[in-house]
């Protein structure tokens, strides 16, 4: 199993319920194709560096989560299937990255 961290960004015009099930759909996406997810932060709602479909802002979440290679093409289909998702970017973190992760976790908890 390899470790991931996906973050994708989430249309402004959605209700915190809305936003929430869109988080809980993606994450029931992940229990299915097997992954452990290790940490989810809400980033909130934050302003765009460039209009995306004519919005200057959006919901960021960010997942981190151990899967396997094949499973990451499912969990993209979904972002892509769902139009309330305007960016989305998976990245497999290497050993390093992954320490790094860690640390700002528990610095996070710390605080």
């Amino acid at each position: 199993m390899n470790q991931y961290e996906t973050v994708f960004i989430l249309t402004p015009v959605l209700s915190d319920d809305q936003m929430k099930e869109a988080v809980n759909k993606f994450k029931d996406v992940l229990a299915s194709i097997g992954a452990e997810i290790i940490n989810e932060e809400n980033w909130g709602l934050k302003k765009l560096a460039y209009p995306i479909e004519k919005k200057s802002t959006g919901f960021y979440v960010l997942i981190e989560f151990k899967a396997e290679p094949e499973g990451i093409k499912t969990l993209e289909t979904a972002y892509r299937r769902d139009e309330k998702v305007l960016r989305f970017l998976t990245v497999k973190l290497d050993k390093y990255a992954a320490a790094y992760a860690e640390k700002r976790r528990n610095t996070k908890k710390e605080d």
